[in-house]
């Protein structure tokens, strides 16, 4: 998974997570709200139901009725506040009854008394216009012994109002604080995983030539800095592994060239003194052949590990690709036609590139040599120059067999060879397309191999074009 893959994935994550979490946080003050303020209703209307019982009924048996109301219209208003409020005698009649309220949420009229099971305990009532009445009861007994009912009452609509303003606050607000909350946690993501990003790009441009680079160290303290650590010791390890297989081949292949010169010049001698004994002179050629090849061999083993060590000093000139690949083909000619095959070149000069020009030549040589010794009698290999954008392109093209789509990959590993059923003699050893390899890596070139099986090879060499030539 990619940083980007990782940010948008962690940022979803941290949406969801948040968003149900202030859902879950809006319900639950919701909920909270509704009961405090149904019960700090209920306290306010037992709060009047007490007030009225002891400071009024206890002195109404001494006044007239019509006292107790003017008493109560005073000191709560009911029609102006909304306010239902009722007392009864019990046994002799209702004392008391409040007006209408002015918004015509209730009717007084239409409240029923309440039962013997609603008495000293608050009732809520349902009204057919949808508006809900809360009621407490409070039954209070005067020093004469008469016995009261006082009932208190509150319609809904100012809870309801409270809450509805709550609904929609959480409503306009809940997805600009989830919204805002987002893109603050996504650049947040974006910052904090920054460093992942650079580490990724460094990590994918380390390969087995440049293992000496390391990634950068985020000094956080933290898991990442503990990771960009790790992956540079790993590279270190691997860095030494390929050092020691590099020395390996090369000290390996340098300490075997004396012997085999030896080896050869002793076979040319000994053939030279038994030139007239042809049985003896065939075995000394044979053994003289082989001695040339594990010599060309070992100069090729030489020659890689050089290259892949950086060892080789390379004088790198501006060369016309164009005119090189010409040269070199025209060179290459009389061995196409040893078996009628049909070298053509196909480009235009002025493609010029930077580099090490006999090197480059051994690239051109590798590949027709390769395209010529795997392509059948009357066979044809195209040679063609070009660019494309920054890049010059060399390409080698055959119409040959081609190659099996699961041998593409190892083409150019060492001692490698497609046709395991190829003679040493017209298969080589193995190393050519290892050079090419090689040689392309120090030029800061990319060699590919595409094959269609009974249709033919194409090998692509793209090298980076002069900087004067690519901006024009």
């Amino acid at each position: 998974m990619n940083p980007r893959s990782l940010r948008f994935r962690i940022t979803a994550w941290y949406a969801g997570l948040l968003a149900g979490t202030l859902m879950m946080f809006g319900v639950s003050v919701y909920l909270g709200l509704e009961r405090y303020l149904d019960w700090t209703l209920q306290r306010t209307l037992a709060s009047e139901c007490r007030t009225i019982a002891t400071e009024l009924l206890s002195q109404f048996p001494t006044k007239n009725p019509a006292w107790l109301a003017t008493e109560i219209n005073e000191a709560y208003a009911p029609e102006v506040n909304g306010r239902f409020i009722r007392v009864v005698r019990e046994g002799v009649d209702v004392a008391y009854v409040s007006g209408a309220p002015k918004d015509g949420t209730f009717d007084p009229s239409r409240i029923p008394l309440p039962t013997d099971q609603e008495k000293d305990a608050p009732r809520k009532l349902q009204f057919g216009a949808g508006s809900r009445l809360l009621i407490n009861t409070m039954g209070f007994t005067a020093p004469d012994g008469s016995r009261f009912l006082v009932e208190s009452g509150a319609p809904y609509n100012q809870t309801e109002v409270v809450l509805h303003g709550l609904l929609v606050t959480l409503a306009i607000y809940m997805p600009f604080i989830v919204s805002l909350a987002v893109a603050g946690g996504y650049w947040l993501m974006r910052r904090s995983l920054q460093p992942v990003d650079e580490i990724t790009r460094r990590a994918e441009g380390i390969t087995s030539t440049n293992l000496s680079e390391r990634l950068p160290v985020i000094c956080t303290g933290d898991e990442l800095e503990r990771l960009s650590i790790s992956l540079n010791r790993m590279i270190e390890r691997l860095d030494e592994a390929f050092q020691h297989i590099n020395r390996f081949s090369a000290d390996a292949s340098h300490e075997l060239r004396t012997p085999l010169t030896i080896l050869q010049l002793e076979l040319e001698g000994i053939a030279q003194s038994h030139r007239g004994e042809s049985g003896l002179g065939d075995h000394i050629g044979s053994a003289l052949e082989e001695t040339h090849r594990m010599s060309r061999i070992v100069e090729s083993l030489l020659a890689i590990s050089r290259l892949d060590a950086g060892e080789v000093k390379m004088e790198k000139v501006h060369i016309d690709l164009g005119d090189l690949v010409a040269s070199t083909a025209s060179e290459m000619a009389l061995l196409a036609d040893e078996k009628a095959i049909r070298l053509r070149t196909l480009g235009t000069t002025g493609v010029c590139v930077e580099g090490d020009k006999t090197r480059l030549q051994q690239v051109i040589v590798n590949l027709i040599d390769n395209a010529i010794k795997y392509t059948h009698e009357g066979g044809r290999v195209e040679v063609s120059v070009g660019r494309e954008e920054t890049v010059a392109v060399l390409e080698v093209s055959d119409n040959g067999p081609g190659i099996p789509a699961d041998c593409l990959p190892h083409v150019f590993e060492r001692f490698y060879r497609a046709d395991k059923a190829r003679s040493r003699a017209s298969g080589g050893a193995g190393l050519g397309l290892s050079i090419v390899k090689a040689i392309c890596a120090a030029h800061a070139a990319e060699v590919t191999v595409s094959s269609q099986p009974g249709q033919g090879t194409c090998f692509r060499v793209e090298l980076p074009l002069l900087p004067v030539l690519a901006s024009d």
